[in-house]
């Protein structure tokens, strides 16, 4: 995928547009019943940015690459389903290999799902395939969840959001 320059100086895979739309959707959709973010395999934190600085959540990257734009908070570590205590909302916008991670943290937070590649199974899945596999998981495990359409260039953005068990 070719890299795309954004309006600032930062240069990102992907439609550009995709962090202000999302962090617009998560400020809409959860308003202040929400405060602490995960942005996990958040790369250089953008969303994260965006969540601070015109939202006010306090959200912080979880991704062990540690390339974070200056002044964005990360944590360097692989996000594990275990650490979703200390968070409200889970968000995982094209999350690579924590996608399966972020999908069990469903199980007990909110969750904001916006696959891209398949780190879900062995077999090869595509983008509906793979969404399909995760809402399967998710009305296992009586996870509600909804398919969203972001308005933002796809293929890769079609997303999944989430309340755990008895949330909704």
């Amino acid at each position: 995928m070719a890299k795309m320059k954004s309006n600032s100086r930062h240069r990102f895979h992907g439609d550009p547009k995709r962090f202000d739309v999302l962090a617009s959707f998560i400020d809409v959709r959860f308003g202040k019943t929400v405060r602490y973010l995960a942005d996990v395999a958040g790369g250089q934190g953008m969303l994260t940015r965006i969540l601070r600085k015109r939202y006010n959540y306090d959200c912080e990257v979880v991704d062990p690459r540690a390339w974070t734009l200056k002044g964005v908070p990360n944590r360097t570590v692989e996000f594990d389903s275990s650490m979703t205590d200390y968070y409200d909302l889970i968000i995982g916008l094209h999350a690579d290999e924590a996608t399966r991670p972020v999908a069990q943290a469903a199980l007990s937070r909110p969750v904001v799902l916006v696959p891209c590649c398949n780190f879900w199974s062995e077999e090869k899945l595509g983008r509906d395939e793979l969404l399909d596999a995760i809402e399967a998981y998710y009305g296992r495990h009586s996870v509600s969840f909804e398919r969203v359409e972001f308005p933002f260039k796809g293929p890769k953005n079609i997303g999944i959001v989430s309340e755990p068990p008895g949330k909704s």
